[in-house]
C-alpha cells in the first residue's frame, strides 16, 4: 500500500514552511516516528516524523522550496508492499525517464551503485553516513557545505552530539576531526551570529572563469548563477554526487536546460567540486606564503560585488514583527542607572551554590525577579490593547520573555509563570530555552504568550538602546553592560565620599496609547530598588 505524507500544520497560525533538508532518501527504510525532514517555520525548525513503518517511495518537494501545509511532501511503500513495477531502481517513474535518452541511461548506470543506502559512491570513500544524518542545525549543514567538509568527520562539542558553527569552524582551520583531515579555511571570530552569517557565505561563490570552462558555455537563461535561479534539476545520483562532493547543487553552473529549468550533470558537479578543492588549495598556500586571504574572497563569488539570500523563513517574521510593532505601538524610551553592587556581591556568593546543583547563574533571573515584581506593582506594563474589541486587557499573570541572538536572528523564548519561581528554577530554565532556541530545536509554543520582553544588551558590550516593544506587549526592558563607575556614596552618619561602584543602565520602551511617561518611570525606579537592594527579592 502506498501512503502519501501532507506536510502537517507544525504551530499555531503556521500556512507553510520551508523543507530545509530530507533527512531521508528514496528506497530507505523507515520506522514509524522517524524524523524524515527538517522544515522551517515562520516560527522555529521542527521535525517531521514518518507517519507509518515502511520505506520511503518518493520525495514530492526539493530542498529549500517553500511548502503550504496540507501539501504531500513524502510517500510511503508500507511495510509488506512492493513498489509499482513502473518505477525504475533509482525510484523513477516511467515518464520521468523519458525525458531524455541519454540522461535516462546516464542516471540508471550511476543509480545501480548508489540507489543502495549502503552505497558510497566510489571505492575508498569515507562517507559513511550522508551529512543530513548527523544532528546538525541547517545553517551548520551548509556551512560545512560551503567549506566542503564532511559532517559526519567533524567532531561535536553541543548538547547532545549537536554539530555547532564554532565546530565546522574549528575544522575548517584545521583542527580536530572523527577521520579526515579538513581542508583550512580562513579563521573567523567565535561567538556572534555575524561570525556564523560570514562563515557561512564563505563556499558558496562559484569558480572564477579559468577553473571552470562550463561557465563560458552556459546561456544566461541557464541558472548559471546560484542567486538567478530557485529550482534545479537533476538526476537523483547527481544528487548523491553533489551531496557526497559537499556541494550546493544550486551553486554548480548548469550547461543544460529541462523544461525551463537549469539542469546540473555528474559532469559539472564534479568539476565545480574540483574546482572549489583548488580554491581551497591556493587558500592554504596564500596562508602557508604568509599573503593575506582577504574577508572579500571568503564572502563573495570571485568578480562578484553583490550577494543575495531569500527574505524569508524567521528573518522575514523578525521584519514583519518589528514594522507592525513600530506602526501600531508609539513608542517611548525612558533610560536610567542603578547602582547594583550588592548584587554583583550577591551573585558572586550564590553561583558557587548553584554550580553545585549544575546550574549556570547569571544576573537574568535576578533582573526577571525585579521586573516581575515592579509588573505586579504596575499592572498596566503587563496589559495589552485589544485593538479589536476596543480594551485594555490586565493579564494576572506574568510569562516573561528572553530575547535571544541566534544565527537566524533574534527569538524570545518564554518563561511562564515567572512570578510561581525561584531564582534557580528560573535560571536552570531560562538557560535551557536559549540554548534550545540557538540550536534551533526550541518549540513554537515555547516562543509564544510572553506578557512583557528582557533584552540583554550588556551581553555584546552595550550600555543604552532604544529597544522595540514585542508587539503587542506593552513593554520591553534592555539592560546594558555592568560597569565600575564612580558614585557618590553616603555613609550611615551622612559622609560622603567617591568610590568605585558596579553601575547597570536600563532602557525601558513602552507603548504610550497605555502607559504615560510618569508610570513608565516609577515602574523602571521599582524594578531599581529590587537591584540595588537584591534582599528584598526574597519577599517575592
Amino acid at each position: 500500500m502506498v501512503r502519501e505524507f501532507e506536510l502537517p500544520d507544525v504551530g499555531e497560525g503556521v500556512a507553510e514552511g520551508e523543507l530545509v533538508s530530507w533527512l531521508v532518501e528514496q528506497g530507505d527504510a523507515v520506522s514509524e516516528d522517524q524524523p524524515v525532514a527538517e522544515v522551517e517555520t515562520d516560527k522555529a525548525l521542527v521535525e517531521i516524523p514518518s507517519p507509518v513503518n515502511g520505506t520511503v517511495r518518493e520525495l514530492h518537494v526539493e530542498e529549500g522550496a517553500v511548502v503550504p501545509v496540507g501539501t504531500v511532501i513524502i510517500s510511503f511503500n508500507v511495510d509488506g508492499e512492493a513498489p509499482h513495477a513502473s518505477e525504475s531502481p533509482s525510484g523513477e517513474t516511467a515518464s520521468d525517464s523519458d525525458a531524455s535518452d541519454d540522461t535516462a541511461s546516464e542516471a540508471t548506470e550511476e543509480t545501480a551503485g548508489a540507489g543502495s543506502p549502503d552505497a558510497t559512491g566510489t571505492e575508498g570513500d569515507e562517507i559513511e553516513t550522508l551529512d543530513d544524518r548527523v544532528f546538525a542545525p541547517p545553517r551548520v549543514r551548509r556551512m560545512a557545505r560551503e567549506e566542503g567538509l564532511d559532517l559526519s568527520s567533524i567532531e561535536s562539542s553541543g548538547p547532545g552530539g549537536r554539530l555547532t558553527a564554532a565546530d565546522v569552524r574549528a575544522a575548517a582551520r584545521g583542527g580536530p576531526a572523527r577521520d579526515e583531515q579538513a581542508p583550512v579555511a580562513e579563521p573567523t571570530p567565535t561567538g556572534d551570529s555575524s561570525a556564523a552569517d560570514a562563515a557561512a557565505a564563505g563556499g558558496s561563490g562559484q569558480p572564477a572563469e579559468s577553473t571552470s570552462p562550463v561557465e563560458t558555455t552556459t546561456e544566461p537563461q541557464a541558472g548559471t548563477d546560484s542567486a538567478d535561479r530557485e529550482t534545479t534539476l537533476a538526476a537523483p545520483a547527481t544528487r548523491r554526487i553533489a551531496q557526497e562532493e559537499g556541494v550546493d547543487i544550486d551553486a554548480v553552473p548548469a550547461t543544460e536546460e529541462r523544461d525551463g529549468e537549469a539542469f546540473v550533470t555528474p559532469e559539472a558537479v564534479r568539476e565545480y567540486a574540483d574546482a572549489q578543492r583548488q580554491a581551497q588549495e591556493a587558500d592554504r598556500e596564500a596562508i602557508a606564503a604568509g599573503d593575506p586571504v582577504g574577508t572579500s574572497e571568503a564572502e563573495f563569488a570571485p568578480g562578484k560585488r553583490e550577494r543575495r539570500e531569500p527574505f524569508r523563513g524567521v528573518r522575514k517574521t523578525i521584519a514583519d514583527a518589528m514594522v507592525e510593532s513600530k506602526y501600531s505601538a508609539p513608542h517611548v524610551t525612558h533610560h536610567d542607572e542603578v547602582d547594583v553592587t550588592a548584587l554583583v556581591a550577591t551573585r558572586e556568593e550564590l553561583k558557587a551554590r548553584a554550580e553545585e546543583q549544575g546550574i549556570r547563574l547569571t544576573y537574568m533571573p535576578f533582573i526577571m525577579k525585579a521586573v516581575v515584581a515592579a509588573l505586579q506593582e504596575h499592572p498596566e506594563m503587563n496589559a495589552v490593547i485589544d485593538e479589536d474589541a476596543e480594551e485594555i486587557v490586565y493579564r494576572d499573570y506574568y510569562n516573561i520573555g528572553v530575547a535571544t541572538a541566534t544565527d537566524v536572528g533574534l527569538m524570545v523564548p518564554v518563561l511562564e509563570d515567572a512570578d510561581e519561581k525561584g531564582l534557580l528554577q528560573l535560571s536552570s530554565e531560562m538557560n535551557e530555552l536559549v540554548q534550545k532556541a540557538r540550536e534551533r530545536t526550541i518549540s513554537p509554543d515555547e516562543l509564544q504568550g510572553s506578557t512583557f520582553t528582557i533584552t540583554n544588551v550588556g551581553g555584546i558590550g552595550g550600555e543604552y538602546a532604544t529597544p522595540v516593544i514585542n508587539y503587542p506587549e506593552a513593554g520591553i526592558l534592555a539592560i546594558g553592560e555592568i560597569k565600575r563607575k564612580p558614585r557618590v556614596v553616603t555613609d550611615d552618619e551622612g559622609a560622603e565620599s567617591i568610590e568605585p561602584r558596579s553601575v547597570l543602565t536600563l532602557s525601558l520602551s513602552f507603548d504610550h496609547r497605555l502607559i504615560d511617561g510618569a508610570v513608565g518611570a516609577q515602574f523602571t525606579n521599582t524594578v531599581m530598588e529590587y537591584l540595588e537592594n537584591p534582599s528584598l527579592l526574597l519577599l517575592e
